[in-house]
């Protein structure tokens, strides 16, 4: 077993990356922005993919964006990606290149819906995300309430909770892409709507998110931002993007709601 070095690691000046053993190990002062950020939540808005789980974990990403072009290629629209989106691995961004040349067109719904099918087919083999369903089950437990903010589909989000028997957790605050491919993430339109709906002050909550989109989603919206990095190529993104602070596992969140300081 490799084991990772312990304590807390910051990354550049402004941003803290709290490890799985920070409240073990690291000064006070390391976990005082962690621990304002939950206690302060009483709405914690998730992003889907990535905080809950790894959707394409066994049903790569980059395939079902290669499968969108070739789809796209059989139909004679060869010319209408660029050859970077061609090569593109993430299949939002060949989504969102069809969508700017045609917005709102069956194109573009066909194209989205065959995504969908997709996505729904990899939640068969999605992996959750360590800790993330004991802890969406405590903040659930100790009277936070939830909602999703996702650029996947919601029908995607909730097959997914209901195999895990979190839907109840969330329902009805599941709030994903529309064919209004223009308000998917950076946009803050998803946070916004469940904002909204669960009657919560930006101030009184919390956005978990995973990319740079989400932090800016979360900026333009408001909202405090917890960055969830699982290796250091995401913490470099989301750093670069303005998150301070990031965890690469919700193990210190889970121990912060549990221990008996809490209120």
């Amino acid at each position: 077993m490799v084991r990772r070095p312990l304590g807390n690691h910051h990354l550049g000046h402004d941003t803290l990356l709290v490890t799985s053993d920070a409240t073990r190990t690291g000064p006070a002062a390391d976990t005082g922005n962690l621990e304002r950020l939950v206690s302060g939540a009483r709405f914690v808005l998730w992003d889907f993919d990535g905080p809950i789980c790894r959707l394409f974990a066994g049903h790569r990403a980059d395939l079902v964006a290669g499968d969108l072009v070739d789809w796209l290629e059989r139909r004679g629209l060869r010319g209408l990606l660029t050859e970077d989106e061609r090569e593109s691995p993430d299949p939002h961004a060949v989504l969102r290149a069809v969508d700017r040349r045609h917005p709102r067109s069956d194109l573009v719904e066909e194209l989205e819906e065959r995504l969908t099918h997709e996505e729904l087919r990899a939640t068969a083999s999605a992996m959750p995300t360590a800790y993330a369903d004991p802890l969406i089950r405590t903040l659930t437990a100790v009277g936070v309430r939830l909602a999703v903010a996702t650029n996947n589909s919601p029908r995607v989000v909730r097959t997914y909770l209901t195999g895990r028997g979190l839907l109840p957790c969330f329902t009805p605050h599941i709030y994903g892409r529309t064919r209004e491919l223009g308000l998917l993430k950076p946009d803050p339109h998803t946070v916004v709507r469940a904002l909204s709906a669960l009657g919560a002050a930006p101030s009184d909550s919390l956005f978990i998110g995973d990319t740079p989109s989400d932090c800016e989603a979360a900026r333009r919206a408001g909202v405090p931002f917890l960055g969830y990095a699982r290796d250091e190529r995401k913490a470099k993104l989301l750093r670069d993007a303005g998150a301070e602070t990031l965890v690469d596992s919700f193990e210190p969140l889970l121990r912060l709601l549990r221990s008996p300081r809490r209120p």
